[in-house]
Formats: structure tokens, C-alpha cells, sequence
């Protein structure tokens, strides 16, 4: 199941839009280019197994 999340870019701070693959498991991480800026944000998502609540963290990619 896939829902959208939002997240704050490391770099530029803008706000921008991902998918999350609810199924990939309740902690993920991966690397997505900034929408604004097109740099690599390195994204840590969790997910509350009872609510669903998403929560993403950015770092730069280095």
C-alpha cells in the first residue's frame, strides 16, 4: 500500500512530496533528489504500526 508523506529538504528546507511503500516495512531509508533543488536528501521514514502516522527524517547525502 502506498501513501504520500511529506519532508523538508536537508539542503534548501523547502517542503516537498514522496510515496511510501507502507508494506516495505515500518523503518525505511533511502536516497530522493529534492523537488526544489535537486539534491540527494537521504530520507529515514517510520511508521506507527497503530495509526500509520508517517514520520520522515532528511540528512545529506554524502
Amino acid at each position: 500500500m502506498q501513501t504520500t508523506a511529506e519532508y523538508y529538504c536537508a539542503f534548501c528546507g523547502e517542503p516537498s512530496t514522496t510515496f511510501v511503500d507502507i508494506s516495505a516495512g515500518m523503518e525505511q531509508s533511502y536516497i530522493e533528489d529534492c523537488q526544489v533543488c535537486c539534491r540527494p536528501n537521504v530520507l529515514y521514514v517510520r511508521i506507527d504500526e497503530d495509526t500509520l502516522d508517517i514520520e520522515i527524517d532528511t540528512d545529506y547525502q554524502e
